[in-house]
This record gives structure tokens, sequence and C-alpha cells, in this order.
């Protein structure tokens, strides 16, 4: 496997930045903070890899540099981005690939769009939502590659897939590819079916991973390497710069929303459930000031909480229920902490559902999500919660247990 750690406690010491600004010194400050405390990760400053300067600038020097960011690629307490944090170190930046949502993370949900110029920098930006067209030649006119992408831990949020695509045109043109690790905040579960059939294989259903995978971006790149994901079994040469102060165990609040309708840890941590609405005509709060906090249908028999889609930033367009009266249930009083994956929304609004057979809208794209048509099936038939968690039970054991060969923080089982 070509993957390498950069372990902070051993290289922060023999690693000097002489031209890093105010943003390094931040960094530094927390990297000797993390140094000088073992053991128990409480109360501990959470360090995410974009923030340890010191471990990849130098490298950076003298090298044609490409970046894959969105509005999560932020670095230190003032939130600076990525990318201003490297022009202000003269990094030798030639373009930036965005993911889904945007290189800022303004763009609708599964919208399409092309390669442009970041009007705050200047910079070059070119897609890879959708496929690798085109984008050979650009990745081979750099010498070093940067990812540094803030993932929810859904096998259905997009960001992986665009990890995956980066992987394969690093290893096609043998370019390094730096990944700068951040927090999973949904790391402390692993639950869900796991994609085998390739013909459940979309932008949604990248791997063949458990539905809640349990990995950080880094410890996914090591996997994709690791069992030979890559076209052709290639491997990409990828450096992971790791969080420090962080296990699967610790609950981590974002500091930058993640895309337009996940803007809280609630809808953070109640996305991996409620995703799987999108199969259907159900209202998640797209629209609203609540998305995936509210659930409803233009039908009283959901629910007396009402609510009225209309049109927010990044939400105008693909709004279920949008300008009507939706009926449903109010989750805004939940404790994220307390959320973890769960069947029960979606069992109990098909059962609800007067013409079952209208419940499931967009029934391939429900597969998608889920992986495999198994679980449409079981819901139209009726079958319990426990009953379906028992069909993927022994995957989710073979999927753990090749999970494990790759973390690089300790689990929270």
């Amino acid at each position: 496997m070509k993957t390498t750690l950069l372990n902070l406690t051993f290289l922060v010491a023999v690693v000097t930045c002489i031209s890093c600004g105010s943003s390094l010194k931040s960094a530094q400050t927390n990297e000797k903070a993390g140094n000088s405390i073992s053991g128990d990760l409480t109360n501990r400053v959470v360090v995410p890899g974009a923030d340890q300067l010191a471990l990849y600038l130098p490298q950076l020097k003298g090298k044609k540099v490409g970046v894959m960011g969105n509005q999560t690629s932020i670095v230190g307490a003032d939130k600076k981005h990525l990318v201003d944090v490297l022009m202000d170190n003269k990094v030798d930046l030639k373009f930036a690939f965005a993911p889904e949502h945007g290189f800022r993370g303004n763009v609708e949900r599964g919208e399409k769009f092309g390669n442009d110029i970041d009007q705050k920098t200047g910079l070059p930006l070119f897609t890879l939502y959708g496929g690798n067209k085109k984008q050979d030649s650009i990745v081979n006119s750099i010498d070093v590659m940067i990812f540094d992408l803030q993932d929810v831990g859904a096998r259905f949020y997009t960001y992986i897939t665009s990890l995956h695509r980066v992987m394969e045109l690093c290893a096609k043109h043998n370019k390094k590819l730096i990944v700068l690790d951040r927090p999973n905040p949904n790391g402390d579960q692993v639950d869900g079916p796991v994609r085998h059939d390739d013909k459940f294989k979309s932008d949604v259903s990248w791997h063949k991973i458990a539905m809640i995978h349990g990995l950080t971006i880094g410890e996914l790149a090591q996997m994709i390497n690791g069992e030979h994901w890559l076209e052709n079994g290639r491997q990409a040469d990828v450096q992971v710069v790791k969080v420090q102060n962080w296990d699967h165990k610790t609950m981590y609040n974002l500091p930058v929303i993640p895309s337009p309708s996940l803007p809280n840890q609630l809808s953070v941590r109640l996305y991996l459930s409620l995703c799987l609405f999108e199969g259907t005509d159900i209202s998640v709060g797209r629209g609203t000031d609540w998305p995936f906090q509210v659930l409803g249908y233009t039908n009283p028999v959901y629910g007396s909480f009402t609510f009225t889609p209309g049109e927010r930033h990044g939400m105008s367009k693909h709004v279920e229920g949008k300008g009507a009266t939706n009926y449903g249930i109010d989750l805004r009083a939940l404790d994220p902490e307390k959320q973890k994956f769960t069947l029960k929304y979606i069992l109990d609004f098909y059962q609800k559902t007067p013409d079952k057979s209208t419940f499931f809208a967009r029934p391939e794209f429900f597969d998608k999500l889920a992986g495999t048509d198994q679980l449409r099936k079981q819901i139209l038939a009726g079958e319990s919660e426990a009953q379906i968690r028992a069909s993927w039970s022994d995957d989710l054991k073979n999927y753990k247990q090749m999970r494990k060969k790759y973390l690089l923080y300790t689990d929270f089982e």
C-alpha cells in the first residue's frame, strides 16, 4: 500500500517553515499543546490535518500544486480558507477541483456545473462531480495534489466519490496526493447495508462499504488503496496528515456547514436516517430553515406539525412539497449526540401512506442510496426494523473486520 501517515508527534519537532504566517503560528501552538498531553482525549482541542501546516507546507516548496476543496477547507480558529493560506505562503497553486455543491458550497444538490474561475482568488476551477472528463491533462501538469473536504460519514454523501476520482487521477499520472484528514462527525457508528452489486454503483453509492461507513477521508483513502479499488488495481501515492486529539468515540461539531442542506450538528446526525427519503416525495425540510430536521408531506395523515417549504440559499431547486402545507413531525428538539442511524422514520412514514404503491416515487434512486434493492423490497413486504437489520448483520460483521485494517484512530467499539 502506498499510503504514508504523517505523525505529528514525530515530525513536528523536525519540520520547520520559515515563511509561514499567523495561521501557521496558531497551528503550531495547538500542536505543542497536543504533544504535551496523552491519554484521555476529554477537553483536548481537536486539530484537523489542514491546521498542521508545518507538516505539509515544506513539501510544497518549489512544487506545482492542485487542490480539491470547498468552503469546508479552512485553517485555524480564524477559519481562513486553505487556498488563501497556501497563496499567502507563496505556494504555486495551479488550479482547484470542486466537489458537489461547488468550490464555495453554493451550488444546488445534484446540479452539474462547469469549469470556472474562483472570483475571490482568480484560481481556475474544474469539476470532478459527475466524472473525470478531460481532467487528465490538468492533473498531469502538477507535482502534488491536496485533498481537503469535510465528509459526514455516509456512503451517499458524494465527497467520498470525489476522493476516489482524485486518487484515480493521481495514480494514473504518478502524482503525490496529500490528504488533510478531518474528523467524521458520525464516526461513532457503522451501520446499514453494504453495497456489493455494481448494478447499484453511482455517485451516491460508489464504494463497497457500509451505508454508514465509520471512516474518515484519510481512512477511506487507505481502504481504497489497500483493497485495490482503483482502475487496473493501481495504488495512489497517498500521504495522510492525521487529525490530532480525536478518535471514533469523540463527538465533533463541524466548524463550517458541509453543504447548504446540513446547517447544524443535528441535521448532520439525522442525515444518515433521513437521506433515504430522497427516493420518495416526502419532504426532509429543504426550502425551510430546518432541512433534515423536519419531515412531512401534503397529507395530514403524516402528523400535526406543519411547515411550508419555499426557497432558501442553496435550496431553491429540487424542493419537495414546495409552496404547499406539509404535515409531519418536528425533530428539532432532539439531542444531536443521541442520534444514530435508524429506519424508524422511513418505516413509520411508509406505514402511514394510504396508497403504499406510491411511496417510493423514485425507486431506482432509493436503491442507489441504499446500495441494494433488498431494503426497498423488505419495506414493501412489511418487515420490521429488527428483521431488516438481521438481514445485513453478517455483511456488517465482515465489513467491520475489513475496516479495522485501515483505522488511523481508536475505534468506538
